[in-house]
């Protein structure tokens, strides 16, 4: 029988940060729970910032994970928007590893890909496809919908390398 992992997903932004949980065994996958944290968009970075942190590690807490993904930033033709949604993925890294969790991290262009087969798409793409691999998810928000692509994602990677270590350990 396969172990079941918890794979909290997170898709970092500063208004908007997409979480999903999903538990994955073998090659099944059962949908958990996905949401929306917000920060205030008339506060200063530092609060916005010690507001995703409090409201991630809430959901950290509620649904107790045993693995993360993180989307990679990309980076965009406005150096500051970049630097802050960095911020921002900074503080969705910061707060699985700080609960002891592996974090993974996933180019958007990964997730697509593991998702909806290529790794160009739009928004809407994913979300289809997130209901089709998951029929019984609930997602407020795209931003929830790509969280969880990406912990889709990184449980078809996370059994590729497994796949590989042990292959590694046999030779």
């Amino acid at each position: 029988m396969n172990e079941t992992i918890r794979i909290i997903g997170i898709d970092p932004g500063l208004r908007r940060t997409g979480w999903g949980v999903v538990d994955s065994a073998g090659n099944a996958l059962r949908f958990v729970a996905a949401g929306t944290v917000r920060s205030d968009a008339g506060a200063d970075l530092a609060v916005r910032l010690c507001q995703i942190h409090e409201q991630l590690t809430a959901v950290m807490g509620t649904h107790t994970p045993h693995e993360a993904a993180v989307e990679a930033t990309f980076v965009n033709k406005d150096a500051t928007a970049t630097l802050k949604l960095g911020q921002a993925r900074g503080v969705a890294m910061l707060v699985p590893a700080l609960a002891g969790l592996p974090v993974a991290e996933y180019a958007p262009n990964a997730v697509k890909k593991a998702v909806i087969g290529v790794g160009h798409g739009g928004k809407g793409q994913i979300a289809m496809m997130v209901r089709t691999l998951l029929p019984r998810a609930v997602f407020d928000t795209e931003d929830a919908a790509d969280a969880l692509a990406i912990a889709i994602c990184h449980s078809h990677h996370r059994g590729a390398a497994a796949l590989a270590r042990r292959v590694a350990a046999q030779a």
